[in-house]
C-alpha cells in the first residue's frame, strides 16, 4: 500500500518499460521496446505510436532483451527531466544497442547525438509518421496475412479503467519560463466529432474515466474558430464547454486538466454541478503576485482569481481545485512570496503542487535578472509545501464522516487504493479501503464512508 508524498509532479520524466508484450506473439515477429517518459500528453503519444506499430503486425517488447530495437518517447520539459531522458536513451543504448528517440527533447536532434551519437534516429513531439518510418528502416515489419492485418485493439499504457484524452496539441501562449510551444508547436485542436468517437470508444471498451488533457484545454478549439463538427444526428461546436457536455453523457467520469482561468470557465461550473463533469479543475496558477505573472509574461488576470474562485464555489461548492506554481522565479522578492502564501491563505486549493524555478534552454526567462539563490528557493519551497500541506490536512479533515464515491484503482491483500472524485491519478492523493476490500476489482465505483484523513490521504469503509 502506497502513499503519495506531498512532492509529486506531472512534468517529470519516469522511464516506463510496460509490459505489454502479446500472449500469441510469432517467433519470428519483430518486436519493438517502448520507454515512455514525462507528462500524460507524450504518454498519449507512446500509446498511439504503439497501437500503430500493432497494427502493422510488430509485437511489443516489455524488456530491452526481447526487443529488437527500442523507442525512448523523451520529456524536454526542464533540465532535470532533459537529463533523465537522456540517462534513458544512454540506458536503452547499454541493454539493447538499438534505439530510436522521439518526443519533446527531439525537437534538438543535435543536443541528443551529440550525448548519444549511436542513437539511429531521432524524431519530435507528435511525429507518428516519421517514428513509424524510423521504425520501418531499423526493423523491417513482417505482417502475418490472417492475424496481424486484422484491426487492432489500441494499446494502452494506463490501467484498462481509466484513458487520457488529448483534445489539441501545442500552445499559443509564450510563458517566459516554457519551452513547450518551440518544441510542440502553436494550438492545434482535434475535430469535435473525432474526440468524441474516441471517448465512445474507449467507454465501450470499459474506460470509467477520462481524463481530459492538452497543454490549454480552455482553449480548446479557438484555432478552428469553434466550428461545428456532426455527432449523433447533430452538430457540436469545438468548445470546451461543448465538448465537456457531451463528454459528460458517455456515462463515465470526465476530469478536466491544464484548464487557464478564461472567462468561459465559469460556464463549465454548472456541468459539474449537475454532475456531468467531476467537479475537478486543475489550473496551473503558477503564482500570485501581479508583478511575478508579468515577469513569467503569464496570461491570466490574476488580480481577479480569488473573485473567480469564490464564483465557481458558489455554483458548484463541491469544486476541487488543483494547482502547480514557481518558486524563485527570477526577480521574486520575499514580499512577492508572502503575497503567494497569503493568496493561498485565501484560495484555500485542494490539490497543489510545487517546484523550484530552473533555467531551461531557450526559455526567455534565463536572461531576466535578478536570478534567486538556489538556498532561497529551497527555503521558500519548504514554507511553501507547509502552507499547502497544513491546507491540505484540513480539507481532508473535514471529509471524515461523509459518503463519498470512489473508484477503485488497485486490490492487495493489505488493502484497496482507490480515488475520490477528488483526486487524479499519480498526481493527488488516495483512499484507501482495509476492511473487507477482498471482493472489490479495479475500474469498480463504490461507496465509502471516510473514518480517517491524513495530510494527502484519506480512509474509508464500504457502505451499502
Amino acid at each position: 500500500m502506497s502513499q503519495n508524498p506531498p512532492d509529486l509532479r506531472p512534468d517529470l520524466a519516469r522511464a516506463q518499460v510496460p509490459g505489454t508484450a502479446r500472449p500469441d506473439a510469432r517467433p519470428d515477429q519483430p518486436m519493438i521496446g517502448m520507454v515512455s517518459l514525462g507528462c500524460p500528453k507524450a504518454l498519449v503519444d507512446s500509446e498511439r505510436i504503439l497501437t500503430r506499430l500493432r497494427a502493422e503486425g510488430y509485437g511489443i517488447s516489455p524488456d530491452y532483451a526481447g526487443a529488437d530495437a527500442v523507442i525512448v518517447n523523451t520529456c524536454g520539459f526542464l533540465d532535470s527531466a532533459k537529463a533523465e531522458s537522456l540517462e534513458a536513451i544512454g540506458e536503452a543504448l547499454k541493454e539493447n544497442g538499438k534505439v530510436l528517440v522521439t518526443g519533446c527533447l527531439g525537437a534538438d536532434p543535435e543536443f541528443i547525438t551529440g550525448v548519444h551519437p549511436r542513437v539511429l534516429a531521432v524524431t519530435g513531439p507528435h511525429q507518428y509518421e516519421q517514428v513509424l518510418d524510423a521504425v520501418h528502416a531499423a526493423v523491417p515489419p513482417d505482417p502475418h496475412p490472417f492475424i496481424d492485418l486484422m484491426p487492432a485493439s489500441g494499446v494502452k499504457l494506463t490501467p484498462r479503467h481509466y484513458s487520457y484524452l488529448k483534445i489539441s496539441e501545442g500552445c499559443n501562449h509564450k510563458c517566459k519560463f516554457c519551452i513547450i510551444p518551440d518544441m510542440r508547436g502553436r494550438l492545434a485542436s482535434r475535430p469535435a466529432h473525432a474526440v468524441l468517437r474516441e471517448a465512445e470508444k474507449l467507454v465501450e471498451s470499459g474506460v470509467r474515466e477520462l481524463l481530459v488533457i492538452s497543454q490549454d484545454t480552455s482553449a480548446y478549439g479557438v484555432d478552428r474558430k469553434h466550428d461545428l463538427s456532426p455527432w449523433k444526428g447533430g452538430e457540436v461546436r469545438s468548445h470546451i464547454t461543448d465538448l465537456a457536455r457531451e463528454l459528460g453523457r458517455l456515462g463515465a467520469w470526465v476530469r478536466l486538466h491544464y484548464v487557464y482561468p478564461y472567462p468561459h470557465v465559469r460556464d463549465l461550473i454548472p456541468l459539474m454541478a449537475e454532475g456531468l463533469v467531476l467537479p475537478y479543475l486543475d489550473i496551473p496558477f503558477q503564482h500570485a503576485h501581479p508583478d511575478t505573472l508579468k515577469r513569467m509574461a503569464r496570461p491570466a488576470a490574476a488580480a481577479r482569481t480569488l473573485d473567480e474562485i469564490a464564483a465557481w464555489r458558489a455554483i458548484c461548492p463541491d469544486l476541487t481545485l488543483r494547482s502547480t506554481f514557481i518558486v524563485g522565479y527570477p526577480g521574486e522578492t520575499e514580499a512577492e512570496f508572502q503575497h503567494l502564501l497569503d493568496w493561498m491563505d485565501e484560495a484555500r486549493l485542494d490539490r497543489v503542487g510545487c517546484f523550484q524555478y530552473e533555467n531551461v534552454a531557450g526559455a526567455r526567462s534565463n536572461a531576466l535578472p535578478d536570478h534567486v539563490p538556489d538556498a532561497v528557493k529551497q527555503e521558500r519551497w519548504e514554507r511553501f509545501m507547509e502552507k499547502a500541506q497544513a491546507i491540505s490536512e484540513a480539507k481532508l479533515a473535514a471529509k471524515v464522516g461523509q459518503r463519498l464515491e470512489v473508484i477503485v484503482d488497485l486490490v492487495e491483500e493489505d488493502a484497496a487504493t482507490c480515488r475520490t472524485m477528488a483526486d487524479a491519478p499519480e498526481i493527488d492523493g488516495n483512499l484507501f479501503i482495509d476492511t473487507d476490500q477482498e471482493g472489490l476489482q479495479p475500474g469498480q465505483i463504490v461507496t465509502v464512508e471516510v473514518d480517517e484523513a491524513g495530510e494527502y490521504d484519506l480512509w474509508g469503509r464500504l457502505v451499502d
